[in-house]
Order: structure tokens, then sequence, then C-alpha cells
């Protein structure tokens, strides 16, 4: 990664999160720590030829990041993957700007949800499928988060709210990760889920759609705002260097 690259999650990070198993409260002791952030691009930068990046992998792979608008724009579509990053429970970095983002989180979520999960799921499904054919059994962790998704699917119609820590599920989803399930019952258990979303859909306290507006003025408001801040150089501090892509403070040996 270019140390400019890294100067943008180094220093323009509005928002920061723990994801995955942590997040959704089915965290073993082999569990890996899935770290998502939002950074936002100083304005000047779009007015060169050479734009600033829409998401980074990175620093070395630790976290994945978007950038404010790309960010903005998948969740305005109902990405799930996005959406649950604003309700993640394990907040490790928010800046003011990032506070009046996680404020606004509901004007993300409407009924168009309802269409977006179920097409993500569905293609997991597929993918379960395909193993069984294939090995006569899926990857037991993908069908255990794959419920998952359909549980927080469903609530999220029947609510109107975003949970994504399994609570009271995590026992009996975890027996499905371990493989003491058998395939033809989380089948069954994911028909139930997605009837049961397909008839909350239609009563469903969500707005039939995003609030476009709000998420827009926030957008051009930050955009603004930013565009009177003096530029820094993005290039890594006088104190820092970069090592196989990777800011080291230089004599702690801390990333």
């Amino acid at each position: 990664m270019h140390p400019r690259d890294l100067a943008l999650v180094r220093d323009h990070t509005i928002y920061s999160c723990v994801m995955g198993s942590r997040a959704f409260g089915l965290a073993t002791q082999d569990s890996d720590t899935d770290r998502r952030g939002i950074f936002l691009a100083p304005t000047p930068l779009f007015w060169r030829f050479e734009k600033p990046p829409a998401h980074l992998d990175g620093p070395a792979g630790e976290q994945f990041s978007w950038e404010l608008e790309r960010f903005c724009e998948l969740a305005l579509r109902a990405n799930p993957n996005v959406l649950e990053c604003l309700h993640s429970p394990l907040v490790e970095h928010v800046t003011d700007t990032g506070r009046e983002l996680l404020a606004l989180r509901g004007a993300f979520l409407s009924r168009e949800a309802h269409d977006t999960f179920a097409r993500y799921a569905l293609g997991q499904r597929k993918k379960l499928e395909a193993d069984v054919r294939s090995h006569g059994a899926p990857r037991w962790k993908h069908a255990m988060h794959l419920l998952r998704l359909l549980i927080a699917c469903r609530d999220l119609l029947r609510t109107g709210e975003l949970t994504i820590d399994v609570g009271d599920h995590r026992e009996p989803l975890l027996a499905v990760k371990r493989g003491e399930v058998s395939w033809p019952e989380v089948e069954a258990r994911m028909n139930r889920l997605a009837a049961e979303a397909e008839e909350a859909a239609p009563h469903s306290p969500l707005p039939a759609g995003p609030d476009r507006e709000r998420i827009e003025d926030f957008l051009f408001r930050t955009r603004r705002s930013s565009a009177l801040d003096p530029l820094e150089p993005l290039e890594p501090h006088a104190d820092h260097e970069v090592v196989q892509g990777v800011v080291r403070r230089v004599g702690t040996g801390q990333h």
C-alpha cells in the first residue's frame, strides 16, 4: 500500500469497529478480530486528477476501510455488510463526524433491506448447497453465519431495529458451526426464517426507502467543512517509517 493511502486510514478515519464473530456474540477462542473503518478523504484531494481511493484494505490487512461517500452509497443500497458496521457493539474509534454518522444510521434503514438481505442470503445458500453436492456437507461456519443473517433480517423487518448480537441464539448457532445439526434441519431453519421475514415485510415499521436527503445533506456539509481545512501532506509522520507497507512508529516497534 502506498504511504499516502496508509496516511488516509491513519489520519482521517472517522469511525472504526470490530465486526465478525466478536461483534455478533459468536466468538470462540480461535476467532479472528475483523475490523472495519470509514475514512473521510480531505475534499481538496478530489480536485486532483488522481482521486482518493473508494476503499482501502489495510494497513497490512488489519482493517478494511471505505471512504465516507462510498460507504454511504453502499449503505443507501442496504448492503448487509455495510449496514451492520454502523450497529457494531464494539466501536474502537469515533470522531465528531463519526458520531454524526452514527446518529444518522436509522436513515439508511428501510424495507429495501428485505430485498438486499434476501438476495445476499440466496447467493450464500447456493454456495452451501454446492458444497453439499461436492463434499457431502456444507462449510458449517458459513451455514451458521447465514442463519445469523436471516435472523437479523427477520428481526429488522419486525422491529425496525438492526441488532447484530445474536443474544439467546448463540448456543444453537454454535451447534451448527460444530456440525452438530443436520443439513436438512439447517435448511428447514433457513426456510422458516426466510418465510417469517417475507411475512413481516409488508407490515414492517420501516419506511419504504432510505432517507437519501438527510444522508446527502450530511455528506455535503462534511465535504464543505473539509474543504475549508488546511490540507496536510498525506505522508508518514516524521516519527514513522514504512516497512513492507506497514506504518511503524520509529523506535517503539508499535504499529
